[in-house]
């Protein structure tokens, strides 16, 4: 448990009804397999549509994993009404991204009324054992949910 309390009561169906509308998420077989107030864990497969010229999963890829499983870290935090935008990320792509799966772990860092700053890490299953392919830091706002 993170400690961080959820300004929703309903905080896990928001956050698995948002991420079912994530068509890109769906597009590359990215599903939520770990959801906490601050934290959510993203998996992917590792298909070869989704590798580049090496064979190694793409950097765009491993890009989106890291800013979707930080931004539902994040929303999984926010108030009822309240959508989840990205707002600036800084990634640090370590080594290949190679391996049966990736694995990506967003995490609050520190919440806030409007702005909520959130890690994000990507490992890399190789051979029996995780490895770390990316890292990042991530702003997030809260917005009014959009008028239907």
């Amino acid at each position: 448990m993170t400690g961080f309390i959820p300004q929703s009561p309903d905080f896990e169906d928001r956050v698995h009804v948002s991420f079912a509308g994530q068509t890109f998420m769906e597009t590359i077989g990215a599903r939520i397999t770990r959801l906490e107030p601050g934290i959510v864990d993203l998996t992917l497969e590792k298909r070869a549509d989704l590798c580049q010229q090496h064979g190694y999963i793409h950097a765009g890829v491993t890009t989106a994993l890291l800013d979707s499983a930080a931004g539902y870290a994040a929303f999984s935090l926010f108030k009822p009404g309240e959508e989840v935008l990205t707002t600036e990320f800084k990634v640090n792509l370590l080594r290949p991204a190679k391996g049966a799966f990736l694995v990506a772990e967003g995490r609050v860092v520190k919440p806030g009324k409007t702005l909520t700053v959130c890690r994000s890490d990507v490992y890399a299953h190789q051979g029996g054992e995780d490895v770390l392919v990316a890292t990042a830091l991530l702003s997030m706002i809260a917005v009014k949910t959009p008028a239907v």
